[in-house]
């Protein structure tokens, strides 16, 4: 009887080395499959963020260069603003000469007509 027990003690031990083996296996296989899906998951999700990458450096070049175009427009525009500004001070300035010639010419003007009224006059009082 004791080798039967000793017989059925080996079997017991057998079985649940057995059991043990296979679940080892079973919980190595859940360990690589939730790997494998997390790696995939992990894998999808990096790629996404180069891409993403890929296309915010792009997009940061394309700002920069336009970025830079328009701080060359908005140069020219000063530029042409600056002359603008300068010409409308020239108009100005011709206009102020412009009423200074025309006061002149005025007293010039009245002046000679004052001294036509005296030779006038003066001729009306000759006679």
């Amino acid at each position: 009887m004791a080798a039967r027990l000793i017989k059925e003690d080996h079997l017991l031990r057998k079985d649940r080395l057995k059991r043990a083996e296979d679940a080892r296996q079973t919980l190595t296989a859940e360990f690589h499959s939730l790997g494998a899906s997390v790696d995939i998951e992990l894998r999808d999700r990096i790629t996404n963020i180069h891409s993403n990458a890929l296309a915010l450096e792009n997009q940061s070049k394309t700002l920069r260069n336009r970025t830079s175009a328009l701080g060359k427009t908005t140069r020219q525009w000063g530029g042409l603003a600056d002359g603008a500004r300068t010409k409308l001070k020239e108009i100005g300035d011709i206009q102020n000469w412009a009423e200074m010639i025309e006061h002149d010419l005025l007293l010039i003007e009245e002046t000679l007509r004052i001294v036509h009224e005296d030779d006038l006059s003066d001729d009306s009082q000759m006679q």
